[in-house]
């Protein structure tokens, strides 16, 4: 039995692959002998019955009998072997470019075969290039060939090779050790694994290969379930591993400084909001480290929870450090942080990768001296040369444009021998099945209340060949004291061709619009001067905000009450639906025009259906989640983390209870069996990077 440890065996331990053709299965992520069994067919060549030549159709893999009639070697630009086959029903040609004197005496006119391969047009009659074959006789028994798969392949590896190798795999000791507790798969009701990779295989002739192929069948899910609980209990074991590197500090007091900060607000916390506060109050009261999500629609009041969660910290005698993936965004909550917490006393500070060293200077003296109390900043909280004085919390936003690995590099700016709480948000509402399996070492709680007074936005899409219609609609809007965003998108992400594009559509809707204030922010601007046209469009001294997806998030201006997005299909739903959630921010009826360019494709009209038909953020994450796959939902960074290679987490959703609820016994009582299976289906790196 191979042992939970053990690194994997080469593939050159495997009769007939050598140096070279290991190299090519590398090429598949085919590394170990123990990854072979898991490399599965994309399908199944139907070898159970004979059909008659007369029946094929091109393109279509089939079985055929019957006799050679005709044979020779023709010359010409490429020699070739060609064959006629006939049944009486029809002929077919068959075509060898790589031969032997010795097959072409055996494929000599009269020789009765039996042949597959795949049917193409030829010039005469239907071909079969290189078909597979044998010499069978007038009564010779019907197929027993069954099922064939066919794998995902590369250049230089053929069919055969692959089979020839899955099969010597699947009979090496230990490369399908079962790891899963045999009264775990009773109570499930699912094979084991030797059973299942045999009906993968090798399906007999009685196997529904259409419910293999769709993931249906329960081999399938065996397969799946073990890939999702593999890579759950990498997460959990993060997640313990984690806890039990160092304690956090208890963040109990701050009372006094939250009940101020919730009394300058205005307004009052929603339920959701209350509730939630409730539960990152509790966790922060507690010896073992926080490592909680919230997530909340666009608007449901996450920064609030995160303010009330850094007063916890600064009252307990401890700092707090804010983290946002974009300038933009860090300097929206640096703006809202200051606001609230300036007035009760508290100085925040400001950490930027643009900032110059002149810059940094006050503020990272003022962290390692413990008289900076909060900071708000971008990836460069990440440097070493940032030391704190005590830090006890670290809020993350927009936690799936970071990655993981990112997030836990900042456990290591605790002091004292104390590792700080942390609280990640998103304004990305994610799907339960994705949020059980990308954030498994998180607690989640979810903001899903709007605070009263938003408005839902109406949402309308329309051909760029009304873009005039589009402008007037600006024009009537900010003449009645409204403002409005006009986004700009491109195919390539490139900070300087979406630079380029937003400038030119500036500069045509100031010719277009010469009565209104236009601001223009891309990514490419400094941040002083992006943040100098944020500023004048918040205070209304600009009508019309010409911008990338650079505001998809943070940005929060009352007034404005309409948004135009350009080339909306261009981008994901998740994404839309940010940028949208820029307008219904006050008591006006907000809008926004999806100005597409046409013909749109079947999916690029399904997906802004979606966005009219829906403004619930929950709704339109599932959906993107079934359109673009869980990488992409969840961002660039993490797609590498949330490719499974048999799982489907749309059609394995409902094993994802199940996962859940055995993954502690496991981790509990079979760590030997833990450490094997996230080696089988994650890797060495275990999905995440140890910092």
């Amino acid at each position: 039995m191979a042992s939970a440890d053990s690194p994997g065996t080469p593939l050159t331990r495997l009769p007939g692959i050598g140096p070279r053709l290991a190299e090519r299965l590398g090429r598949l992520g085919l590394r170990r002998v123990e990854d072979l069994p898991f490399h599965l067919p994309l399908r199944y060549e139907d070898r159970t019955r004979v059909r008659r030549v007369g029946e094929l159709e091109p393109g279509l893999g089939a079985l055929v009998e019957g006799t050679v009639t005709a044979s020779e070697v023709v010359s010409g630009r490429r020699r070739r072997l060609v064959c006629r086959l006939s049944d009486g029903t029809g002929s077919l040609e068959l075509v060898f470019f790589h031969f032997y004197a010795n097959q072409a005496r055996q494929l000599a006119r009269g020789t009765r075969l039996r042949v597959f391969g795949e049917a193409r047009p030829g010039p005469v009659t239907l071909q079969m290039v290189h078909p597979d074959w044998e010499a069978v006789s007038e009564d010779a028994d019907p197929p027993a060939g069954g099922f064939v798969p066919v794998y995902p392949a590369t250049e230089g590896i053929n069919q055969p090779s692959l089979r020839r190798a899955i099969s010597a795999a699947l009979a090496w000791s230990g490369s399908v050790t079962e790891w899963l507790p045999a009264q775990l798969l009773v109570d499930l009701g699912l094979p084991t694994l030797t059973a299942a990779l045999q009906r993968v295989h090798a399906p007999s002739a009685d196997t529904d290969v259409e419910a293999l192929l769709a993931g249906d069948d329960p081999a399938i899910q065996r397969l799946a379930y073990e890939e999702l609980l593999a890579h759950r209990l990498s997460l959990l074991r993060l997640r313990a591993e984690q806890r039990s590197l160092a304690p956090a500090p208890i963040l109990q007091e701050g009372k006094t400084l939250t009940r101020d900060l919730l009394t300058s607000l205005g307004f009052a916390l929603t339920g959701a909001q209350q509730r939630v506060d409730g539960e990152v109050s509790a966790d922060m009261g507690e010896r073992r480290p926080m490592l909680r999500l919230v997530q909340g629609d666009v608007g449901s009041g996450k920064t609030v929870i995160a303010a009330l969660a850094a007063l916890r910290a600064i009252g307990s005698g401890w700092q707090a450090a804010v983290m946002a993936p974009t300038e933009l965004l860090a300097e929206q909550h640096l703006r809202s942080f200051r606001a609230w917490l300036e007035p009760l006393g508290l100085t925040v500070g400001w950490l930027s990768g643009r900032s110059t060293a002149a810059q940094r200077r006050p503020t990272l003296e003022g962290l390692q001296a413990g008289d900076i109390p909060l900071v708000v900043g971008t990836h460069a909280l990440f440097q070493e040369r940032v030391v704190f004085r005590g830090l006890g919390l670290v809020v993350v936003d927009e936690q799936h444009r970071f990655g993981v690995h990112q997030r836990l590099a900042l456990r290591n700016k605790g002091a004292g021998g104390v590792q700080p709480h942390q609280l990640v948000m998103t304004a990305t509402p994610i799907p339960r099945t994705l949020a059980m399996t990308a954030y498994a070492d998180l607690d989640v709680s979810v903001i899903d209340e709007l605070p009263p007074g938003r408005t839902p936005v109406t949402t309308v899409a329309m051909p760029d060949t009304r873009r005039q219609e589009v402008v007037d609609r600006i024009r009537h809007a900010c003449a009645a004291g409204r403002q409005a965003y006009w986004v700009c998108t491109l195919v390539e992400e490139s900070d300087v061709l979406e630079a380029e594009a937003a400038e030119a559509t500036a500069s045509r809707l100031a010719e277009q619009l010469p009565e209104l204030r236009i601001g223009l922010v891309h990514g490419r601007l400094a941040a002083t001067a992006k943040e100098a046209v944020m500023r004048r469009f918040e205070a209304g001294e600009v009508d019309l905000l010409v911008a990338t997806t650079v505001i998809e998030v943070g940005v929060n201006v009352p007034n404005a009450s309409l948004m135009i997005i350009e080339n909306p299909e261009r981008l994901g739903l998740a994404q839309l639906h940010q940028l949208r959630g820029r307008v219904g921010r006050g008591e006006t009826r907000s809008s926004c025009v999806l100005l597409y360019h046409g013909p749109l494709g079947e999916t690029a009209r399904a997906r802004l259906g979606i966005l009219r038909e829906s403004n619930d953020g929950f709704r339109i994450a599932r959906r993107d989640l079934e359109i673009r796959g869980p990488g992409e939902v969840l961002g660039t960074r993490q797609t590498g983390a949330l490719t499974y290679r048999i799982a489907d987490l749309l059609r394995d959703g409902h094993l994802l209870e199940r996962v859940q609820a055995s993954a502690p016994g496991l981790l509990n009582d079979h760590p030997e069996a833990v450490t094997a299976l996230i080696r089988r289906w994650v890797g060495e790196g275990e999905r995440y990077a140890q910092v």
